[in-house]
């Protein structure tokens, strides 16, 4: 059987933790931040964990993990 690729796209916007979580990093801080509050800025500072409904999806694009 041939090997399966991975999706370039998420190779570079998804890491796994140690205990097998999905880490990416929080949509909306790019541009425009001004419409927003100071808590919704703070709140999506840094990366967050995708959500096991969202796991399924994304280790299809990653058949061999990261």
């Amino acid at each position: 059987m041939p090997k399966l690729k991975t999706k370039s796209g998420a190779k570079k916007r998804f890491k796994l933790t140690a205990t097998g979580k999905i880490k990416a990093g929080v949509a909306g801080k790019r541009h425009r931040l001004i419409s927003h509050n100071a808590k919704y800025i703070r709140t999506n500072r840094g990366t967050k964990v995708m959500s096991e409904s969202d796991k399924k999806t994304i280790m299809t694009y990653l058949p061999y993990g990261l």
